[in-house]
């Protein structure tokens, strides 16, 4: 994977030699926290309507129809949004359908494929673990993109955005608290996909120096929906769904085309440490999704977690405002 070739500004910026800047600035890292969360929230909700369309369908047939309804959706936000720098603009000052045309598209398509491959690794998991036990592990990308961070984006990496990602690191595990031995013919996959998905974490902030949020939206939702297609004949649906599972399907695609929108947009703004901790904060909104939808009930230690990662979410917030004020 490329490491961009960057210069440090006085501004606190870190530019690439002949293009965008990426900032470390505190008004834009709480900008950037704020779409993180939103994304974050998004992503949950709909996780747990892929999950519910899985059942009477297949994991293929869902990861399908997310990626067409996905991209169908970046495709009419991509053209209801004017040029920003005239005629015959380019990159992030272009309008209509060239904010969908990428400057650096191979890194762009491993970025996709790793996404698509992070998917359906999640969804096939579900099949075979218990839905505690995935999330405790897949809490751990956010440990994984502060440090990749390091030497792939040069970011310098504050004491206290540690502290608080450990931290809510820790209030993960006291939530989760998975259920004897995580040992299972899924654990393998999945590991590799929470590794996958760290890693296209990073790849979003590097992408953002040329393209677009909907160019990097656009395509990961072409992605999916190919590698849905591909894998149709291993896991062909065991049935088509009703009116419920095709409204779920819609829902799928349209918020996580539009999460992914917003997400990468957070992480052009803000640093891949400082957004991290608010990984956590999906489990918040996938809990409640999974009360309303298949009647889960948290125990005592997923609400004294859940306190432990939203003190340690805001505090980080809290500093990056002190900085704005410094600043």
């Amino acid at each position: 994977m490329p490491i961009i070739k960057t210069t440090t500004v006085a501004t606190g910026a870190v530019a690439p030699v002949g293009g965008r800047r990426l900032t470390d600035n505190a008004a834009d890292t709480v900008r950037g926290i704020g779409l993180a969360a939103l994304a974050y929230c998004v992503l949950s909700i709909g996780d747990a309507s892929a999950k519910w369309a899985m059942l009477p369908t297949s994991a293929a047939w869902v990861l399908l129809w997310r990626g067409a309804f996905g991209a169908a959706t970046i495709g009419a936000v991509t053209l209801a949004r004017p040029s920003a720098g005239g005629p015959g603009a380019s990159g992030p000052n272009a309008g209509g359908w060239a904010r969908l045309m990428p400057v650096r598209w191979k890194l762009l398509l491993v970025r996709a494929g790793l996404s698509s491959f992070t998917t359906i690794a999640w969804y096939l998991s579900w099949r075979r673990m218990q839905l505690a036990d995935t999330y405790a592990l897949g809490f751990t990308a956010p440990l994984l993109m502060t440090l990749l961070a390091v030497p792939l984006l040069r970011e310098r990496i504050r004491w206290r955005r540690m502290l608080s990602t450990v931290l809510g690191f820790g209030g993960v595990l006291i939530m989760l608290r998975p259920s004897g031995g995580l040992w299972n013919p899924a654990l393998p996959l999945l590991m590799a996909g929470i590794v996958a998905m760290a890693v296209t974490r990073i790849q979003a902030r590097q992408l953002s120096l040329t393209e677009t949020p909907e160019c990097q939206a656009f395509w990961l939702m072409v992605s999916h929906g190919l590698m849905g297609l591909a894998l149709l004949g291993l896991f062909p649906p065991a049935g088509f769904g009703d009116w419920a599972v095709w409204g779920a399907l819609a829902f799928l695609g349209i918020s996580s085309g539009l999460a992914h929108w917003i997400f990468t947009q957070a992480y052009g703004l803000a640093p891949v440490s400082a957004l991290a901790p608010y990984e956590y904060t999906m489990l918040i909104w996938g809990g409640a999704a999974g009360f309303v939808l298949f009647g889960e009930v948290p125990s005592w230690s997923t609400v004294i977690g859940a306190a432990i990662v939203a003190a340690a979410g805001l505090y980080n917030l809290h500093r990056e405002r002190v900085r704005r004020g410094e600043e």
